[in-house]
């Protein structure tokens, strides 16, 4: 999603249309004669892709890892796996987009910010098997490049890959008239990472006594945005500018909307090097019990005090506003987590404390019981 491939400009996709006629030429035997027929005439403007690259090259190479061979502009980018590193090696790589959230981002003319979201939604499901992100590739499908656009939407990407330590390998850039409206986008990635075999998290490593600690979203991040814009824009319920008091600093609605997806990838890489580190849980789509239930074993269940934290006020004026049932909410939202971690008892307040000293907001949330695989939540959020 980040950058435009070099290649033939933008990486175009051959979406095509035929040229328009000519009319008959006065005196010419009824001969025909046709304009000479360009992709441009089709919709699509190689040059154009050639611009948003070179806007974005200072940007990707922020992001540059020693790893890394050659420059962009290649067929594949190169990078070069340290083995000496690992004794058994093991790559994990992730897919994703953003979703809806993108349909806030084009109403309001705001591209800056999505990329984040992007690198968020694929590098934290890397690092919750204990990978290290490597490297990432972007996609962008578009009705027109617009340069400055698309070198937005690009810089957002490679802010998030700053954050997170990978580099942005390359990507693709691919305009499609005719299927989107020349304002519409839509983004993807995949990264890769690497993790020692016998060091990969996953749910035979939870015990009962451990401890769930958990750590804060910075909002809605990218998930339920389709639920979001039904329940507070539809039908002109609320407008994007209208400046919400609860959200504090004059914030609007729009800006609380876009508010980019914390990424969590080196705090978590962090907390694995400090503290006896189980299994974590990114929470995406499925809201909290979706996503815990994927790392517990069959004879365990997760207890989760809703009591231990406060949703930030988005979620109370979503559930308001759409008369939502706290399990719908549940299984829609992060509701105000966006990463777990569960720890070892004997390891809890040094999680807790690495954590913190990161400036991540982290919390014990809950433990590791006797059950059968499911995630029990208890108690009630406090209300402000």
């Amino acid at each position: 999603m980040t950058h435009v491939s070099e290649r033939s400009g933008a990486g175009t996709s051959p979406t095509g249309a035929a040229g328009d006629r000519q009319p008959w030429t006065a005196g010419t035997s009824r001969t025909t004669r046709k304009r000479s027929v360009s992709y441009a005439d089709a919709g699509v403007s190689i040059e154009a892709g050639d611009r948003a690259v070179e806007l974005l090259k200072s940007k990707v190479k922020q992001t540059r890892r020693p790893e890394v061979m050659g420059d962009l502009g290649g067929f594949a980018g190169l990078f070069r796996l340290d083995t000496q590193k690992y004794k058994n090696p093991i790559l994990a790589s992730s897919t994703d987009g953003v979703g809806t959230k993108l349909v806030i981002a084009q109403q309001l003319d705001i591209h800056d910010t999505v990329g984040i979201d992007l690198v968020a939604m694929v590098v934290d499901d890397l690092v919750a098997c204990g990978a290290e992100p490597l490297f990432l590739l972007d996609y962008i499908a578009t009705g027109e490049v617009v340069p400055d656009k698309v070198a937005e939407i690009g810089a957002g990407i490679a802010d998030g890959c700053r954050y997170a330590g990978c580099a942005l390998l390359g990507g693709e850039t691919a305009e499609h008239p005719g299927v989107l409206r020349p304002d519409e986008y839509d983004i993807s990635a995949t990264g890769v990472g690497v993790v020692e075999e016998s060091e990969i998290l996953s749910p035979e490593r939870v015990e009962v006594g451990d401890v769930v600690i958990a750590m804060r979203s910075s909002g809605l991040h990218s998930n339920g945005y389709s639920l979001v814009r039904h329940v507070l824009l539809g039908a002109g319920r609320m407008r994007l500018d209208v400046v919400i008091d609860d959200f504090g600093r004059q914030r609007t609605l729009g800006e609380e909307l876009l508010t980019p997806t914390k990424i969590y990838a080196q705090d978590c890489l962090k907390l694995i090097a400090e503290a006896e580190v189980r299994a974590l849980a990114h929470v995406t789509g499925g809201g909290i019990p979706g996503n815990l239930v994927r790392i517990l074993p069959e004879h365990v269940d997760a207890v989760v005090n809703r009591s231990t934290w406060r949703p930030q006020p988005i979620f109370d004026l979503i559930q308001s506003k759409g008369r939502i049932e706290d399990p719908e909410m549940e299984a829609t939202f992060n509701m105000g987590v966006g990463m777990f971690a569960i720890v070892s008892a004997e390891d809890a307040d040094r999680a807790l404390a690495t954590l913190t000293g990161r400036g991540v907001d982290a919390w014990q949330a809950g433990e590791i019981i006797e059950g059968s695989g499911n995630v029990q939540m208890i108690g009630h959020h406090t209300r402000g």
